[in-house]
C-alpha cells in the first residue's frame, strides 16, 4: 500500500461536530477500500487566501493514510461532490510524519482545549498556514 496525505478544508459555518464528523465519514471510505488511517490532524478555523463558494473561512483537516489508489481515488470522488469540502488535494508521500508544525488536535472538538494551552503556537503558524493556497 501507498502513504498518502489528505488536506480537506471544510466549510465555515460546520460545527465542529460537523468537522469530526465529516472526517469520520471520509475515514469509512479509506477503511472500506482495506486502507489504513495512520493519523488526523484538525488545523483549525482558518482564513482563506480568497473566497472560495461564498466562504472566506475554513476547517482545515489533514488525514494520513495508508491505502491502495483505488481507495483514494473513491475518497477523491466523495471528496469531489461533498458539498462540506469546499478544497480537498491528495499527496503520495514517502513516510508520515508524526505530527506537523500546524497541529491543533486530533479532532475537531478538542481544538478549543489544545488553543488555550498554547495561544502563542496558534499565531505562530497562523502565517505559513495563510500562505498555503489550493487550487480547483
Amino acid at each position: 500500500m501507498s502513504l498518502y496525505e489528505v488536506v480537506f478544508i471544510a466549510r465555515q459555518d460546520l460545527s465542529l461536530e460537523d468537522v469530526d464528523e465529516l472526517a469520520e465519514k471520509l475515514s469509512k471510505v479509506v477503511l472500506e477500500g482495506s486502507g489504513k488511517i495512520v493519523s488526523k490532524e484538525y488545523w483549525g478555523l482558518r482564513n482563506l487566501a480568497y473566497q472560495i463558494k461564498k466562504n472566506l473561512r475554513g476547517h482545515y483537516f489533514l488525514l494520513n493514510v495508508s491505502a491502495s489508489f483505488p481507495a483514494v481515488a473513491e475518497l477523491q470522488r466523495i471528496m469531489g461532490y461533498n458539498s462540506d469540502v469546499i478544497r480537498s488535494m491528495v499527496f503520495a508521500v514517502e513516510k508520515h510524519h508524526s505530527r506537523s508544525e500546524l497541529f491543533v488536535s486530533d479532532c475537531a472538538k478538542d481544538s478549543n482545549k489544545a488553543k488555550s494551552e498554547n495561544p502563542g503556537e496558534s499565531l505562530k503558524y497562523e502565517s505559513i498556514l495563510s500562505q498555503l493556497q489550493f487550487d480547483a
